[in-house]
């Protein structure tokens, strides 16, 4: 209006912002008994941030798989001599211990981000409306995994690098990748049933190619513990079989689970079999054609080390893709709102 000053408008406009919602003492007990619903209640996150929470346990996973090896490939097992503490007298790793020592209390910190991934996950399913009891399951699965397999890494260093403890902490860490990659996959699902894509033949076919894969992952663990990386310079055990016929074992699997995919993307495409299917079956196909040139490069040229970590995070990716190709052949669609029936009908037109 004339006359009337400007700064006036201003300090009089209304604030842009909404006061912080008092906090009772009720509300703080409620958080306390029960921290995941009393979050649930005040947050609803979209679709998009589930499926991002999802997917950085399975990320964080593969980065643990990488720098584990990192930690046996650089001869750092026993960099941290000691668990849970890094020696008897400090908790992290001290100057004298050196790069060996950085590297192993740094792969055992990174559990800590592991943990991190994992419990945004949970609280991300938990807050989601509706409320899914079984993704939110999922999320506690891969937190009693990952804590499991902590104990496990220190039985390992406690044991001294012992080759088996070694592959079973390997093996639970893949049972971790297995969890979060379901965990993944159904936030983009619904809850309904699932609805098979194609013939029970297909299927069996698949999952004998997830049984040979999961031979070949194991067979793998017993080439590293039978090799020459003991992940540490002192006296590590081997596990007493021949490496080159251990080797050339995985080898065969590794074709067999070739061949199975080739075959199965074949019959795929003789059903005519949805887009999804076929997708992730030439997904795996490729992974295992470049882990297969990883694999003779390294073997060939005496294990070195980038190559041997390279086949790692590798095998990760081989195991992720089958898991797919698994889970790409059915559907699961929004549960709908069941229609009232008749009784149900007449009860709400007499009120």
């Amino acid at each position: 209006m004339p006359g009337t000053d400007p700064r006036e408008s201003v300090h009089k406009q209304a604030p842009t912002m909404g006061g912080v919602p008092n906090v009772t003492r009720a509300d703080a007990a409620a958080a306390v008994r029960n921290p995941l619903a009393f979050i649930a209640a005040l947050w609803t996150p979209d679709p998009r941030t589930v499926r991002r929470a999802a997917l950085a346990p399975l990320v964080m996973s593969v980065i643990i798989v990488v720098t584990g090896g990192a930690v046996r490939l650089t001869g750092s097992g026993l960099g941290c001599p000691t668990w849970p503490k890094c020696t008897d007298d400090s908790l992290t790793a001290t100057s004298e211990m050196g790069l060996h020592g950085a590297i192993e209390f740094g792969n055992r910190m990174l559990t800590y981000v592991l943990c991190a991934a994992v419990g945004w996950a949970i609280i991300a399913a938990r807050s989601e409306k509706p409320y899914r009891r079984s993704l939110t399951r999922l999320g506690w699965a891969q937190f009693w995994i990952v804590m499991s397999n902590a104990v496990l890494g220190g039985i390992v260093v406690l044991v001294g690098l012992n080759p088996y403890t070694v592959a079973a902490h390997f093996v639970a860490t893949t049972a971790l990748i297995t969890v979060a990659a379901v965990m993944w996959q159904r936030t983009r699902e619904g809850d309904a049933a699932p609805r098979p894509l194609v013939g029970k033949a297909v299927r069996q076919l698949v999952w004998v190619l997830i049984a040979v894969s999961a031979l070949l992952v194991l067979v793998g663990t017993v080439v590293t513990g039978a090799g020459p990386h003991a992940g540490d310079s002192s006296d590590v055990p081997r596990m007493p079989v021949d490496w080159e016929t251990v080797s050339k074992v995985h080898a065969v699997l590794a074709w067999v689970v070739v061949t199975l995919t080739f075959a199965l993307w074949f019959v795929l495409k003789a059903v005519d079999a949805p887009k999804g299917p076929l997708a992730r079956t030439r997904d795996l196909f490729l992974v295992l054609l470049a882990q297969g040139v990883i694999g003779y490069v390294q073997y060939f040229t005496d294990l070195p080390e980038v190559l041997v970590g390279l086949h790692m995070f590798g095998s990760c990716l081989v195991w992720i893709a089958t898991l797919r190709v698994l889970l790409a052949l059915r559907e699961r669609p929004e549960e709908s709102a069941v229609a009232p029936g008749p009784a149900v009908e007449a009860t709400l037109t007499r009120a």
